[in-house]
């Protein structure tokens, strides 16, 4: 009875090590960002900011040293900003790096304001996604 109830323990902790984390879906969140962002004009400029989700360089390159440690061959390049799927795409790197649980709020805010992001320099951004996706 013993050695069966330690199997059957060992059989399920090893199914709960392996199951994967239920998705989450980003797109109500993102295409709210976009509103916000561009409007959804893939051909925005604002500044070094481009795009529907307004990508800067330095995130291109944030996400190229996320896919270098992942030992993945993909880059992005900085026409890629222009593109909404690529940028979705970034978005999605970025979230799954910097906010693997899915915090929606963190999301948001991390978008806009960067890794070291301070919640008081973005509410109002925070405030209109929010209304968007409502």
């Amino acid at each position: 009875m013993k050695k069966t109830f330690m199997i059957l323990c060992m059989s399920l902790a090893a199914v709960l090590l392996n199951a994967k984390a239920p998705s989450f879906n980003w797109d109500p969140v993102m295409d709210a960002i976009i509103q916000v962002e561009s409007g959804g004009n893939p051909n925005a400029v604002s500044g070094n900011s481009v795009g529907v989700m307004q990508i800067t360089p330095i995130l291109v390159e944030d996400c190229n040293q996320i896919l270098e440690k992942k030992k993945s061959k993909k880059r992005y390049s900085l026409a890629d900003r222009y593109s909404a799927k690529k940028s979705k795409e970034m978005f999605l790197l970025i979230q799954s790096y910097y906010n693997p649980m899915n915090n929606v709020e963190k999301g948001i805010r991390l978008w806009n304001g960067g890794v070291n992001y301070s919640v008081r320099a973005t509410n109002r951004y925070f405030r209109k996604v929010m209304n968007k996706m409502k």
